[in-house]
């Protein structure tokens, strides 16, 4: 049974693949079903591993063996693993029930829900892996199913160049773990998680001179593998290509933001924790980068008009603060930020989905406006969704999110101080985008065309019915789960995540000043009546301001996205462009390679036809001369 997870979306993706034409309708139930079934013993591990501490540990045989590297197909079934198999197979069976009346209409709904599958069996195979080249074989699998999704409308040149773009950048960070395994193997000799754990602490001491610098193997190992997770999880920098994944269908933005690609580097970062805690130079500057990820991203969604991407860059600035708390050291708070985090953001998406749909898939916010009137469920479920993103009291995300700022703010280091701030500013931007999305879709007067606002409905039960379960669990998963993640004195992750104890600060959050853990929930309050007045109450002071310079400057900036793709465009990869063209393809391709290659070889034989040719002169008496010529040269030889 411990197999059916991985063995059961391999039956749905060769239903959709091989046999989608000839079944029809019929691989949608197939696939429904292999899901409902995972799901269900998903579910049973998870409660197993509450009740009984369980722990699973599956060997199904030798990989390969080369030299002294042995590895074997090992599944690992840790209390890790089973929270993140649930969040996983729970999202994905949401969303494989959402896809069948959101792509009802596209003839290729078959291949839609086998790539669905595809995506979700790679993910499984990423969290169970007992080891890191199992591991990379999910990785590898999620980057290429994102790349089949996102391009799944395939006749579209804008989602042709987003999936180019998420593969190239992932490919960026995928370097980097390459780099980090190689090291690992290096030093350590093994990449099975076992042997590799209980081995770091013996190497944390060990340096190694890079020029004139001196790295811990630890250390060097660690920023590899965080630079690898930087691509999966969109950190600034490798962010680039997540905004633009919205080109795909809706359903696959919910699932990749969510549950499975993006989540896969936090994940990795908690998975190798018994490394990143010997390493607390890289612990900082994960700190460092998930604070900034999460202003940054903050800071962008204030002035998106996309719908959809504003919830994109919500999910990058939610994943800053996750990585952020794996930077604190504080990974089980990581993780349960990432449980969190995947009910709301998959109800927001799914609901940003419900809209387009109705609405004849318009997704400008300036387009659209008084849709509470016509699609009131709709309504209901963004603002359940928002507040829970936001961080509002006693919903999913407030119960994580306050967390990590005051572990923060508690660990008293100027670097910490500095993230803390940085996290509430972001927690103010946050508040004010949710809030403006919100009013222009749903509160302010109609901006549309009058036929599809007119036309506008709420979605049948394969809609409805997982926009329902999912704000449900936005609203009750934080308080429910929090004991259980985070509580004192919980067992609940056993050994499958490692802390030193001069790294745990949940002691000394109850120490702090109230002031300082209210400051983020005051300037969420703040920010969500700042949106209100300025698109509301005082719209034509707002237009007022808009046309200052200053403002527009400032508008601007945010606006582009503070120009990372220009500045990517212009300075990387157009120089990138025309070295390889100039140098790489007009002198080493076109020319030293041809040159000595076929072109080559093709002109010394010309050349030499050209003095040859006068020996073919038809004269039998010639013929034989030159015969008897070189049977004497050879016998002179012998």
């Amino acid at each position: 049974m411990l197999l059916l997870p991985l063995l059961l979306p391999l039956f749905s993706i060769i239903a959709g693949l091989a046999f989608g034409f000839a079944l029809g309708c019929g691989v949608s139930y197939i696939v429904v079903t292999n899901m409902l079934i995972i799901c269900a013993i998903s579910c049973y591990f998870l409660i197993n591993v509450i009740h009984c501490g369980s722990l699973y540990s599956i060997t199904l045989s030798e990989w390969f063996s080369v030299d002294f590297l042995t590895l074997d197909w090992t599944f690992l079934f840790d209390s890790l693993t089973v929270i993140m198999l649930f969040i996983v197979t729970f999202i994905s069976l949401l969303v494989h029930f959402y896809s069948i009346s959101y792509m009802s209409n596209d003839p290729h709904l078959p291949r839609f829900l086998a790539y669905l599958s595809l995506f979700t069996f790679f993910m499984l195979s990423l969290i169970t892996a007992g080891n890191a080249i199992q591991m990379f074989i999910g990785w590898e699998g999620v980057g290429v199913s994102s790349y089949l999704l996102i391009n799944f409308w395939f006749t579209r040149i804008q989602a042709n160049k987003s999936a180019i773009k998420a593969m190239l950048i992932n490919r960026v960070g995928d370097f980097f773990i390459l780099l980090g395994l190689f090291t690992i193997y290096y030093f350590f000799g093994s990449l099975d998680y076992e042997i590799l754990f209980s081995m770091a602490a013996s190497y944390a001491a060990y340096n190694i001179e890079i020029g004139i610098f001196s790295f811990s193997i630890v250390d060097l190992a660690c920023i590899c593998l965080f630079l690898g997770a930087m691509g999966k999880s969109a950190q600034l920098g490798l962010h680039t290509w997540l905004p633009d994944a919205m080109e795909g269908p809706t359903p696959v933005s919910a699932l990749i933001h969510a549950a499975t690609m993006v989540t896969a580097g936090v994940f990795l970062l908690a998975r190798c924790s018994y490394m990143f805690e010997l390493a607390p130079k890289v612990l900082n500057i994960i700190m460092c980068v998930g604070a900034m990820t999460a202003f940054f991203a903050a800071t962008t969604g204030l002035f998106q008009n996309d719908m959809k991407k504003v919830i994109a860059y919500s999910t990058c600035s939610q994943l800053g603060y996750m990585v952020f708390a794996c930077g604190l050291s504080s990974y089980e708070v990581a993780i349960f930020h990432l449980s969190n985090h995947a009910f709301f953001k998959a109800l927001l998406f799914l609901g940003a989905g419900s809209i387009i749909h109705a609405v004849s898939d318009e997704q400008d916010m300036r387009k659209l406006g008084a849709l509470k009137l016509f699609l009131p469920f709709s309504y209901s479920i963004m603002i359940i969704g928002s507040l829970a993103l936001i961080g509002f009291p006693f919903l999913s995300g407030f119960y994580s999110k306050d967390v990590i700022l005051e572990i923060a703010f508690a660990k008293f280091t100027v670097g910490s101080l500095f993230c803390y701030i940085l996290g509430s500013l972001a927690a103010f931007c946050t508040a004010f985008y949710s809030t403006r999305l919100l009013f222009l879709v749903f509160l302010s007067n109609p901006n549309g065309y009058r036929v599809p606002v007119l036309n506008a409905h709420e979605g049948n039960i394969n809609i409805t019915l997982p926009l329902f379960l999912l704000s449900f669990f936005s609203v009750c998963i934080g308080f429910l789960s929090k004991e259980l993640f985070i509580g004192f004195g919980t067992n609940f992750w056993q050994n499958s995540l490692f802390v030193l104890p001069e790294h745990n600060l949940f002691v000394d959050i109850e120490f702090i000043s109230l002031a300082f853990k209210l400051l983020p929930l005051v300037l969420t309050i703040f920010g969500v009546f700042f949106a209100y007045r300025l698109y509301s109450l005082n719209l034509f002071d707002f237009f007022k301001l808009k046309i200052h310079r200053p403002f527009v400057l400032f508008y601007t900036f945010f606006s582009r996205k503070w120009f990372f793709d220009r500045v990517y465009n212009e300075y990387i990869t157009a120089p990138l462009l025309n070295i390889s063209y100039s140098f790489t393809y007009k002198t080493l391709d076109r020319g030293f390679i041809e040159l000595f290659g076929p072109v080559g070889l093709t002109l010394s034989v010309r050349n030499a036809m050209t003095y040859l040719r006068p020996l073919q002169s038809g004269n039998l008496a010639a013929y034989l001369f030159i015969f008897l010529f070189f049977i004497f040269l050879f016998c002179c030889i012998d």
